[in-house]
């Protein structure tokens, strides 16, 4: 012990004492190191207990549903029905109390409305069907009833304010269908103006694809009724003129046509007013 108080050596005894004070602050540090890692696991390791013993409640566990055996969506985009059948997906124009055209007579307006999406065959839109000659058309929007007075005051559309487009009611028809097109008037402008879609005017003509350019039906062949048919067409607004084709051919200055209806095959429908684009479009009649 006396050698503890009093150290022996070569150095003085200051330095053994500053030595002894160095370790034992090493010491020290260490114990303290060592008791804060022993509290701070123990602290941790508690925390985790608590949940294991109910202290505090564990989290759940969401278990995976049971997978869909079929489409998440089982209706087709749109939820449009996409069944076919002629006059789906949009409603006839008018009320349908004009007259008919069986007689090849031009029909009434039969309420003017639009054409909703246009896959309707317009038997409601009061008008007539064209024969073996050119009786005017029915309508979609305007017919002979909307024809402006003679002598209006109106100005004439230009190719630069109304833009016309033609579409085949359907892209194919069976025997028993009646091919219906539809030729719409655009007014892009910010005036009214008028156009004329009277057939001598706004001539549409009907030619077979595999046959030269001699037209099978013409409307300007032999008009029955008034060759020309004046309609206002209003500012950023349109009119849609409907014709129905009975497949019969005509002749030119009203010569008897050939006998007989036209056969299965493709054909080509071209509206041509003047001083506008001739537009024009397809369709396909059906072997019976």
């Amino acid at each position: 012990m006396g050698s503890l108080r009093n150290p022996v050596g070569p150095l003085p005894s200051s330095i053994y004492w500053r030595r002894r004070a160095v370790l034992l602050s090493l010491l020290g540090v260490l114990a303290l190191l060592i008791t804060w890692v022993v509290v701070f696991r123990g602290g941790d390791s508690g925390g985790h207990g608590n949940g294991a013993n109910g202290k505090s409640p564990a989290p759940s566990t969401i278990a995976p549903g049971p997978s869909s055996s079929g489409p998440a969506i089982s209706q087709a985009p749109g939820g449009r029905d996409e069944s076919g059948g002629e006059g789906s997906g949009g409603s006839s124009s008018g009320t349908g109390t004009g007259d008919d055209g069986a007689n090849g007579d031009p029909g009434d307006s039969g309420g003017g409305g639009s054409d909703g999406d246009g896959e309707g065959d317009g038997d409601g839109d009061g008008g007539s069907s064209v024969g073996g000659g050119s009786e005017g058309g029915t309508t979609a929007g305007v017919g002979a009833g909307d024809a402006l007075p003679a002598g209006s005051g109106l100005p004439n559309c230009t190719a630069s304010a109304v833009k016309f487009s033609l579409r085949s009611v359907r892209n194919s028809y069976e025997p028993d269908e009646t091919p219906t097109f539809r030729l719409t008037a655009r007014n892009i402008s910010g005036s009214d103006c008028k156009v004329d879609l009277g057939p001598k005017s706004t001539v549409l003509t009907i030619t077979q694809a595999t046959a030269d350019d001699d037209a099978y039906w013409a409307s300007d062949d032999c008009p029955k009724d008034a060759g020309s048919l004046m309609f206002r067409v209003p500012a950023g607004d349109d009119i849609t003129y409907t014709v129905k084709w009975d497949r019969k051919p005509s002749a030119p200055q009203c010569a008897t046509p050939p006998a007989g209806s036209a056969e299965a095959g493709t054909y080509l429908v071209e509206a041509k007013a003047p001083g506008f684009t001739k537009v024009q479009t397809s369709f396909v009649l059906k072997n019976a």
